[in-house]
């Protein structure tokens, strides 16, 4: 079993919404995500999709696109982006996803000897620039929401990724509240995304105390998805 991680798949939902108006890469991208996909994620794979996943506005919409993604290989652990106006209530979520797909919520998972957890994340305030205050108030949230996850993860025990939607730091690898929750359950690794075009350059990669970080928007992907964990 090896893990797998493709961020922002941005597919159609109810308005066939194109994508290419972002930039000619972006052309029918999920028939290349999911060229690449088959190519190598069999059924005895994870793979981790942490959030905006389709435009979709009602959960009823969004059917098309969990079913697409259902369709590949794998068994699929999905996280809510700010995009994803079509999320519904868990209950109600749970009941119509496809076979093999699970969604993640301020909560945990156990597969194996590996756990997963997560939640959306916010923006956090930096020296240039403070949150306003309704920003604030969801910061503030998202903080209490990941250590909520966090908990549970614990319980479970194994080996911990962390899920977000939204980075937990920038390349100038800056320290925030989020990294420090992150460090103090001292992690395994992170997978994130919302970054795209300019903005991955913004993104940080690589391990900064002792714990992994991924950017894994699919346009920072050139849409194939990587493996964070090779067994």
């Amino acid at each position: 079993m090896s893990v797998f991680a493709i961020g922002d798949l941005h597919l159609p939902g109810h308005e066939q919404k194109p994508m290419d108006v972002f930039g000619s890469h972006w052309d029918r991208h999920f028939e290349t995500i999911s060229e690449n996909w088959q190519q190598k994620i069999t059924e005895d794979d994870i793979v981790l999709i942490p959030g905006d996943i389709s435009w979709a506005m009602q959960l009823s919409e969004a059917a098309d696109d969990l079913n697409a993604i259902g369709s590949l290989p794998g068994t699929k652990l999905l996280l809510r982006g700010n995009h994803d106006y079509w999320w519904s209530s868990l209950s109600k979520l749970r009941a119509v996803l496809p076979e093999k797909m699970h969604v993640i919520q301020n909560d945990a998972m156990r597969i194996g000897d590996h756990v997963f957890c997560g939640t959306r994340g916010w923006n956090f305030p930096t020296a240039q620039q403070a949150l306003s205050a309704q920003d604030e108030k969801v910061y503030l949230r998202e903080l209490m929401r990941l250590k909520m996850s966090l908990d549970q993860a614990k319980k479970l025990g194994g080996d911990v990724t962390v899920m977000l939607h939204f980075p937990p730091l920038f390349a100038d690898g800056i320290s925030t509240a989020f990294t420090d929750i992150l460090e103090s359950y001292q992690v395994q690794r992170v997978v994130y995304g919302h970054l795209h075009g300019a903005g991955i350059k913004i993104g940080f990669e690589g391990v900064r105390q002792g714990i992994e970080y991924h950017l894994v928007s699919c346009d920072a992907l050139q849409f194939n998805p990587v493996c964070i964990i090779s067994e």
